[in-house]
């Protein structure tokens, strides 16, 4: 019966230790995950997220480079939505009190309106929901190149975004987390508790790693 017992707990033990001890990485718009170790000889092609350039809240110029060797978290919204926004809002401004003290975290939203929302109503925007510009990006700049990062470097809509013009409305709910070598880490329903719950231990999982 001991005998029994010890070999059941071995066998839980390995199970537990077959299982990658990483976060995987997504490369297609299908959502598919992919636990791609260093040795692995696909490693080096890993999806990353294209250069960009947008203007942010206080009139600055946002890069890729600005979120180099840091974890960030993106979504994509507009300051007059009724509707999901607001709580994806509230959620990334959870985010942003949670790592206020952690530089190696940062936040990125653009806005899918940037017509409408310029750098003073972007600027009018963070001060009514107490953004901290240093830590929480909002970006405004051309529709076409926004929706195009969106759904061909983000894959922000999954598979359906990549049908999509940008004559086609992007409106998502998804934040999108982003490794410190500009990979693809999680997707997550920015509007649900739980799944903000499980952002936070995948970011933690990321700081460690770093």
């Amino acid at each position: 019966m001991r005998l029994i017992s010890i070999l059941i707990i071995l066998s839980v033990l390995f199970s537990c230790k077959s299982e990658p001890d990483y976060l995987p990485f997504y490369n297609t718009a299908d959502w598919e995950p992919e636990w791609i170790g260093q040795d692995d000889r696909s490693y080096q092609g890993i999806h990353r997220i294209a250069d960009f350039r947008f203007t942010d809240q206080n009139n600055q110029q946002i890069t890729n480079h600005n979120f180099h060797g840091r974890v960030y978290v993106v979504d994509f919204f507009f300051t007059t939505c009724p509707s999901i926004c607001p709580q994806m809002t509230s959620n990334m401004y959870t985010l942003q009190e949670r790592y206020k003290e952690e530089p190696r975290l940062k936040l990125l939203s653009h806005s899918v309106t940037p017509w409408l929302d310029t750098v003073q109503q972007l600027k009018r925007y963070a001060i009514e929901n107490k953004i901290d510009g240093k830590k929480w990006h909002l970006v405004t700049g051309d529709k076409e190149t926004i929706y195009d990062l969106a759904r061909t470097s983000y894959f922000i809509e999954g598979q359906i975004g990549l049908q999509l013009s940008s004559d086609d409305f992007l409106h998502t709910e998804n934040f999108i987390l982003v490794d410190q070598k500009r990979r693809i880490r999680g997707i997550y329903n920015g509007t649900k508790d739980a799944e903000i719950e499980q952002l936070v231990e995948d970011i933690d999982r990321l700081l460690i790693s770093d």
